[in-house]
């Protein structure tokens, strides 16, 4: 169905679950309403920037792969409960559509809400020339107590062969690495470079991002706020082979860049108090 706002459709997507597709003289994008996942971002006259597999799930109660899923209200594992779903609730549940405008300069901005635990979060994009997210969280005024919280834009960017790119920014930055298993690891002083699985948690960095790949000619800045961590993932060959919902050799054309609040870099709400964590993506050749 067509919606008030130039360029903006809403329709039924795979398995019937509701879709926003933006196509306007400056960018493409498509956003799920399922998880507020938003899985395609396109720049006037570049290729796609974000990665999604041919293997992702669309289905309620599933998270997509690809894309810029949602991590909220924790990352990775629940802390006390296994059996809850990785990476929080956020990414699973039905988001809500509040607003949605159109920009002078072509971008289309979208603003989404949903209820999580005892959290209100919204949402806003802005889809355009750069890629523009902002996750609000508050705690409301009549919670009982304090509430923590960990979050994540689990930002899935394309390449043409995780090989060859390199990834500057957080050369001063000390890092939790996680495979082959936990430690605390020293800042390197080099980019990072891709040779296995990659599963890193840099920690008490605001600093800009850049993904450099030579074989699309192209760089990808990633610049935030209201985020001390940045992770940096690559599954590899074992790793895309376990997970069903990911192709086996799909592992070369991707690698997460991820704006977030996680671990010791958590963010604890008083009842009454908001945090926001935003992220701006661009692209130049």
């Amino acid at each position: 169905m067509k919606t008030s706002v130039p360029g903006l459709l809403l329709e039924a997507g795979p398995n019937g679950l509701s879709r926003l597709r933006v196509q306007t003289g400056v960018a493409s994008g498509e956003l799920f309403l399922h998880g507020a996942h938003l899985t395609g971002w396109q720049p006037a006259g570049h290729r796609p920037v974000l990665w999604l597999s041919g293997s992702s799930w669309f289905e309620a109660g599933k998270p997509i792969r690809g894309g810029v899923p949602i991590c909220f209200p924790w990352f990775g594992p629940h802390p006390q409960d296994s059996s809850l779903p990785a990476h929080g609730t956020a990414r699973l549940q039905e988001w809500q559509l509040q607003t949605a405008s159109a920009g002078v300069d072509g971008a289309i901005s979208l603003l989404l809400q949903a209820a999580i635990g005892s959290f209100s979060v919204q949402y806003e994009l802005v889809i355009g020339r750069d890629l523009h997210l902002r996750l609000t969280c508050e705690l409301p005024a009549v919670a009982a107590e304090s509430e923590r919280f960990e979050a994540a834009l689990h930002t899935y960017l394309a390449v043409s062969d995780i090989r060859a790119v390199e990834i500057t920014g957080l050369e001063n930055a000390g890092y939790l690495n996680k495979v082959p298993q936990l430690q605390w690891c020293e800042p390197t002083g080099e980019p990072i470079r891709f040779s296995a699985e990659t599963d890193r948690v840099y920690q008490n960095t605001t600093e800009t991002v850049v993904l450099h790949d030579p074989g699309m000619q192209r760089k990808i800045s990633v610049s935030k706020q209201g985020s001390m961590s940045t992770v940096i993932w690559n599954p590899w060959i074992d790793k895309s082979r376990r997970m069903p919902d990911f192709g086996d050799d799909e592992w070369t054309g991707m690698v997460c860049i991820e704006t977030a609040c996680v671990g010791d870099q958590a963010i604890v709400l008083r009842p009454g108090q908001s945090h926001q964590i935003s992220a701006t993506i661009s692209v130049a050749e």
